[in-house]
């Protein structure tokens, strides 16, 4: 297979002279398909889960024309066609991204597809010349997200992160509302991922590839290693080769809203996790019960994760102050607890002072568009850089879990108990396992190292070689497979 490189975008047709010319320079002149007051031509990439509801969203907006799909799965690829043939409408079906690219009609790419492919297609889209839409997490590690932010830069592209809730009014509504001092200080905020995540079974050894599945694209930048796990699909997310665990999957939206609300531009001092796969023993390396601490100064984050039921038996999550899966913002005068469409703020007593409700994100695609029309990344509701730095905090999260150790119960309660907001989310933490028929005396978690950044950078301090700065350091980025590496120079 050919190298893809910017070199090869070069030699290709849509980087003339002329169109280089544009995608560097131009601040508000065309998108690459027609006038700015033209129909916008977008292609949307991956589309088995999410990129599907991108499909419907982008197809309602007008002025917008569905004009490219991209899938490597051969099935999906062509079930989806279909249903753009039952409804006369033609569109080009594409199953190498790299082909999409050469198409000179395509304005705007959107791209679905699992984590560890993002940030390479995005750049790469801005590279030929293409407005980019990327879901979330918009990286798969942290010196890649940054790249993205530098190619939008460079060459002038509209890029929007999949972090919808930048769109929602009722959380633009309150945490105004909050900044305002109307409760007083922030003292502390607390992400909450609290879904449903069962076992994805046990195999015994290497698993069969679909035949409808170009393995080599769907891996990308990935190694070309064997499938170990029954479900291609979906349980990536559990695998630190495509995915970032539950933190950076459903959790990089309350992420985002948690350093939102703070109004931090960049990573914190320091940070540390604690978890572990609990509750059965299968295939997958991600953990499924987390708590990450992000050490803002002067209010903290602090994020909870469980895959796990509220108790053995039950079909239901737990929640902290009634929200599953959101967030509460604790201030000096009371607190907020809610998440995307909105939720409460309450006095220090529990009870409801104001209410903030809408919708939810649904206009996210439609601003998105508004931007690409407009030129301006002004007018963006999430601006990649917003994107790259709440994907951060999540792959910094996990480098100190990944960097971790079994340790007893007893002897992380001795580590946290000088940390009041700490010692609460681990207390909790037991509690949930034990309710969960754990083991807890006699099953270790992993305790991360409190692993320290180095001020206004995206690295961690580092004094030594070999000492745990320089091994989480090697974590802020991936070994890419040829011919699928993200340059240095973008």
């Amino acid at each position: 297979m050919k190298h893809w490189t910017r070199r090869d975008f070069l030699k290709t047709s849509i980087f003339t002279t002329g169109a280089m010319t544009l995608a560097r320079n131009s601040s508000a002149a065309t998108v690459s398909g027609g006038s700015a007051n033209g129909d916008i031509h977008v292609a949307v990439v991956g589309f088995r889960g999410k990129g599907a509801h991108h499909i419907r969203m982008f197809g309602d907006i007008p002025g917008v024309r569905l004009a490219a799909l991209c899938d490597v799965d051969s099935a999906v690829l062509d079930g989806q066609v279909r249903k753009f043939a039952a409804k006369d409408k033609k569109v080009t079906a594409y199953r190498d991204y790299r082909k999409l690219l050469e198409d000179k009609t395509i304005d705007a790419v959107v791209i679905a597809t699992p984590n560890h492919w993002h940030s390479l297609m995005a750049v790469w889209g801005c590279q030929a010349g293409k407005d980019v839409y990327v879901e979330k997490p918009v990286s798969h590690n942290v010196w890649e997200g940054r790249k993205v932010v530098e190619a939008a830069r460079k060459y002038n592209r509209i890029v929007q992160a999949g972090t919808q809730s930048r769109s929602d009014e009722a959380l633009q509504q309150v945490f105004a509302y909050i900044r305002e001092g109307n409760l007083g200080a922030i003292q502390w905020v607390r992400g909450l991922c609290y879904k449903p995540r069962p076992s994805i079974g046990k195999t015994t050894g290497p698993q069969p590839i679909l035949t409808e599945v170009d393995y080599d694209l769907w891996l990308g930048p990935a190694a070309m290693t064997p499938l170990r796990r029954k479900k291609l699909h979906y349980d990536w997310h559990w695998f630190w080769a495509t995915g970032n665990a539950d933190i950076g999957n459903q959790g990089i939206h309350e992420m985002d809203m948690c350093r939102w609300v703070l109004g931090q531009r960049g990573l914190p001092p320091k940070v540390m996790s604690i978890g572990g796969r609990f509750g059965y023993e299968d295939d997958a390396e991600t953990p499924n019960t987390q708590i990450s601490v992000l050490a803002y100064e002067p209010a903290p984050l602090i994020f909870e994760v469980r895959g796990l039921t509220r108790k053995a038996g039950d079909t239901a999550m737990d929640n902290y102050r009634g929200i599953r899966v959101g967030l509460v913002v604790q201030c000096e005068k009371g607190y907020f607890a809610g998440g995307a469409g909105g939720g409460w703020v309450y006095d220090n007593k529990g009870e409801k002072v104001k209410q903030f409700s809408s919708s939810g994100g649904a206009g996210h695609q439609a601003n998105f568009i508004k931007a690409v029309r407009s030129r301006k990344t002004s007018d963006l509701a999430a601006d990649i850089e917003q994107g790259h730095l709440s994907s951060a905090l999540c792959h910094i999260a996990n480098i100190s879990y990944r960097l971790g150790k079994d340790t007893a119960v007893d002897a992380i309660k001795e580590a946290v108990m000088l940390d009041a907001n700490t010692k609460d989310s681990f207390q909790r933490f037991t509690d949930h396992l034990a309710a969960n028929q754990v083991n807890v005396p006699a099953t270790p978690a992993v305790l991360g190292p409190a692993l320290s950044l180095e001020p206004g950078k995206e690295a961690f301090v580092s004094r030594a070689k070999y000492d745990l700065g320089f091994w989480a350091n090697t974590l802020l980025k991936d070994a890419y497979r040829p011919p699928f590496v993200m340059p240095e120079n973008v």
